[in-house]
């Protein structure tokens, strides 16, 4: 059986993926918007829940957005930024080594942590973690709380990193994430299809459904799904490649061209985006997909659930058992 979640022609080069974003951490926060939008979404999100928090992993940390959330709503926590770039969690040192007043509110913290400054010795709110997400350095059962905030579409097998997190999570821990889906940088996509129809530009990204399938694979109960689409506006094309360069979100495909690219075909691109010019301005769209899960302590679906309280019946028995009861 082929798996949605894991396209043998799309593998990841992960080595490719660590040196760009790493070469981007300088870069980063300026042209991360998107990034930003989304954090404040998850952080949202994060709200409604009310689940028990003593220690909080954030997977694919980046400059430390979400984390900084995370350091101010979950003040007693016990709070891990992980990413694959060491020179990302460098970038986020400033938002990870933030004063804390644990018995306090958020806004009375806040207003402290401003006031105070550096009068008081700064305590490290969050520990940054150099480590892949395939590879958790965490044991069994020891994580109450995993976010990620826009990392897994690096991830090429979504099976195996979901197994890792099922792994870490304690029984009913919540995972929450965000990740792209199908649609994200279509614009891209069909300008590079037309200039360069046998060679894929742009990384492919996996469905909704496949993502929520996944999660019930690993283990997952009660997934929940949605998605929330984004248009960001540019004045020229070459716009939307330099911010996608500056957040270190080059296409990372093992089997993408090695050769150099010739002026000609990059500028029928170009030409081509150029085409999809709407009031005036350039569209990039972002379909952003959206979901938590719990760990449950029974496996619903696949083939390692606990099968002691179920029975299994055909569909011809069931209806002989219906037709006796009439």
């Amino acid at each position: 059986m082929t798996d949605p979640t894991a396209n043998p022609l799309a593998k990841l080069n992960r080595q490719h993926i660590k040196q760009h974003f790493s070469h981007a951490a300088p870069s980063y926060d300026e042209a991360a918007v998107l990034q930003k939008t989304v954090a404040d979404r998850v952080d949202e999100r994060l709200s409604l829940t009310t689940i028990e928090t003593h220690t909080i992993l954030d997977i694919g940390a980046g400059t430390g957005f979400l984390t900084e959330k995370l350091i101010a709503r979950y003040s007693n926590a016990n709070i891990f930024a992980i990413d694959l770039s060491f020179s990302m969690l460098q970038q986020a040192q400033p938002r990870l080594k933030q004063a804390r007043f644990p018995q306090l509110g958020n806004a009375l913290n806040q207003t402290l942590n401003k006031t105070l400054g550096q009068t008081l010795t700064q305590k490290t709110a969050a520990t940054a973690i150099n480590a892949d997400a395939y590879q958790l350095p965490f044991a069994d059962q020891s994580i109450d709380l995993i976010t990620s905030n826009l990392m897994l579409q690096w991830c090429d097998d979504l099976d195996a990193v979901f197994q890792e997190f099922r792994r870490v999570l304690r029984p009913e821990g919540l995972l929450m994430f965000t990740t792209f889906g199908p649609d994200t940088l279509k614009e891209l996509r069909q300008a590079w299809k037309e200039a360069d129809p046998k060679q894929e530009h742009v990384n492919q990204f996996i469905d909704m459904h496949d993502i929520g399938d996944a999660l019930i694979r690993a283990g997952f109960g009660q997934p929940v799904m949605d998605v929330e689409r984004f248009t960001l506006i540019y004045d020229q094309p070459i716009k939307v490649l330099k911010d996608l360069k500056a957040i270190g979100a080059t296409h990372a495909n093992k089997n993408r061209g090695q050769g150099l690219m010739g002026k000609t075909r990059f500028q029928t691109m170009l030409n081509a985006y150029e085409a999809q010019r709407q009031n005036k301005k350039i569209p990039a769209t972002y379909e952003v997909v959206h979901g938590h899960a719990w760990a449950s302590s029974e496996q619903l679906k696949g083939p390692n659930r606990n099968k002691s309280r179920h029975i299994e019946l055909s569909l011809e028995a069931f209806s002989q058992q219906v037709k006796r009861q009439k």
